[in-house]
């Protein structure tokens, strides 16, 4: 590789900010300004100052993965291409561009500096290929965004390479092309190198083309995209164009897809909700996917909206753009007008407005994990159950529910999914469905449904184990299996899952989790069970006027099967020992 000029820092003109840096009170960079070793290692070598903006999410960096490296003569490279670039308009017009730190700690250098050997490619690659940014207005999106387009197009060393910047219409996909094609047509350095045209940039030695697309059908004619900019992901109402443009990269070696958005109102399903849930996802450590990146700047709920403080921890560009004028100028309107408070909150402070607040935090729920759980020592145990049996194509959970003498509960759960179902999970999981089956977290069935005689079999071996005292299940989803199970001598309980029968469970579980973690004493102590973890970020909970709350599947990030069954088990170790007696010997199936 060849080592390029890094950008000096006193050529930025943005290095003159008059904001008082606060990384020289930062006790540790790596912790308090969510910097990897090797980035901050970067930064320090290259004499480009710490940045004073960390964002409010940002997922891991490839560091672990087998095989890692970080390469800093490659984010030298992409600084360099940057640096052949000029501004072209304002107060900064025929200077060179250069990233601003915070642009280089926590977007560049991430993305272009971590790579790995590939055998195919005869060579070292990138590890992270799809990167996400959500950052409020003006802060400067359209200008990295074009510069890694240009790059990617032009000094990546891809030959042929497809490089699309797409939106949701003709006119807002020529918007976003077009600050690429001016910085194309007035570069000294590009001079006679590219070919812009109304609709196509065209890199001459490469034969690599940048264009924009609108629809499906421009992002398949001749689709092989080395690399794709998405502008404002929240006004996407489909994925169809997205997923389209992430498909058609089967053939590059080192791909890149990049989206760059502002918040959304916080509307479920989306195409924005559902890549900023896997950003969140990753970065909360419930899902893995060493190729995907995303950082995420946003004020707190709480924070006070109008105050300097809470637009600086939105805005990593604070003071330079957006400046510290017009954040004030528009924090005004807001002050002044309540309906603009939304969007000034959505634009500016990265807010998603409309939200709902998770019901179980997973600070909350880790806290109360405690030691592993070894199933031998739980032998003539009191248990207490909860099936949620779902559809006989998707998962089927259990939960037993301990008793203890301190008020809490050891915790079990038993999840089955169908062989054929398996694949679905493992890709809507980032492949941790994978992991989940060997560490015993999920068991299969075969084929394509789920075969009951498999959780028949594994509750008949726990009933050997524990003393079990009655099962709670749906009683909507009543089966030959309840039955079955009646006849085989456990006391099935037909609960209903509206807000009278769900309510007071459900609180009572996050009570005890709380309890939990304010005391230290795990109150269900689960063991850290990796399936319950994704599902405990996945739980929404529906609330009506009274203030009673259930689970809600309808609104939930993915499946909830196993809080649930959590719940209905919590519903049976409220109600205390019921009586041991088949459940048909009188009235038939206790209903609830």
């Amino acid at each position: 590789m060849t080592t390029r000029e890094t950008p000096s820092t006193e050529a930025n003109p943005r290095s003159g900010d008059p904001r008082k840096r606060a990384a020289a009170k930062v006790l540790d960079p790596i912790r308090d300004l969510k910097l990897s070793p090797e980035v901050h290692a970067y930064l320090v070598d290259r004499g480009i100052p710490l940045p004073d903006c960390p964002p409010a999410v940002k997922t891991p960096e490839p560091r672990d993965v087998a095989g890692a490296a970080f390469d800093f003569e490659r984010v030298d490279k992409v600084l360099a291409a940057f640096k052949a670039l000029t501004h072209v308009s304002g107060r900064w017009a025929g200077k060179p561009l250069n990233p601003d730190p915070w642009q280089v700690a926590y977007i560049i250098a991430p993305t272009f500096g971590w790579v790995r050997w590939d055998d195919e490619a005869e060579g070292y690659v990138r590890i992270i290929r799809d990167l996400y940014v959500d950052v409020p207005r003006k802060n400067g999106k359209s200008t990295i965004s074009s510069g890694i387009a240009l790059y990617m197009a032009c000094a990546d060393g891809e030959q042929g390479a497809q490089v699309v910047t797409a939106a949701t219409g003709k006119e807002q996909a020529k918007f976003v092309f077009s600050p690429i094609k001016t910085l194309a047509e007035k570069a000294p350095a590009l001079k006679g190198r590219v070919k812009a045209y109304a609709e196509k940039v065209i890199h001459l030695r490469s034969a690599s083309t940048i264009i924009p697309v609108s629809s499906v059908a421009d992002a398949q004619h001749g689709a092989n995209i080395h690399c794709s900019i998405v502008d404002e992901l929240h006004v996407h109402k489909t994925p169809d164009l997205v997923e389209t443009i992430e498909t058609g990269r089967g053939s590059r070696t080192q791909p890149l897809s990049v989206i760059i958005t502002t918040a959304d109102s916080g509307k479920p399903g989306t195409i924005y909700d559902r890549k900023r849930r896997y950003i969140d996802r990753l970065a909360a450590g419930t899902i893995r996917d060493e190729h995907t990146y995303g950082v995420v700047w946003a004020a707190d709920k709480n924070d006070p909206p109008f105050a300097v403080s809470t637009m600086r921890k939105a805005n990593p560009g604070y003071g330079i753009s957006p400046s510290a004028a017009y954040l004030k100028a528009e924090a005004k309107k807001a002050a002044n007008d309540p309906a603009a408070l939304a969007a000034f909150q959505r634009l500016h402070l990265g807010l998603r407005t409309k939200q709902t607040a998770r019901y179980i935090d997973l600070a909350t729920w880790r806290a109360n994990a405690g030691d592993p759980i070894n199933e031998a020592d739980l032998a003539g145990r009191m248990a207490y159950g909860g099936l949620d049996l779902a559809s006989t194509s998707d998962l089927t959970a259990l939960c037993w529910l301990l008793p203890r003498d301190d008020d809490g509960f050891d915790a079990l759960w038993r999840m089955w999914v169908p062989e054929d179902a398996l694949a679905d999970l493992n890709t809507r999981t980032a492949g941790e469905a994978m992991v989940w089956l060997g560490r015993g977290w999920l068991r299969t069935t075969p084929g394509n449904v789920t075969d009951y005689a498999y959780v028949r079999q594994s509750m008949n071996e726990d009933a050997d184990l524990f003393d079990v005292q009655s099962v709670a299940f749906d009683r909507w989803n009543a089966s030959q299996l309840t039955i079955d199970l009646t006849d085989d001598g456990f006391q099935m309980v037909k609960l209903g899952q509206g807000f009278a029968s769900m309510s007071a469970p459900l609180k009572e579980c996050k009570r005890l989790l709380m309890t939990g973690q304010k005391s230290g004493v795990p109150m269900v102590r689960h063991g850290g069970n990796d399936v319950m973890t994704w599902m405990t970020d996945n739980l929404a909970v529906a609330t009506d006027a009274a203030g009673n709350v259930k689970p809600d599947k309808a609104n939930a990030a993915d499946k909830i099967d196993g809080w649930s069954a959590f719940v209905n088990a919590m519903s049976e170790a409220m109600a205390g020992t019921a009586p041991k007696k088949s459940a048909y010997e009188d009235t038939g199936l206790r209903v609830v």
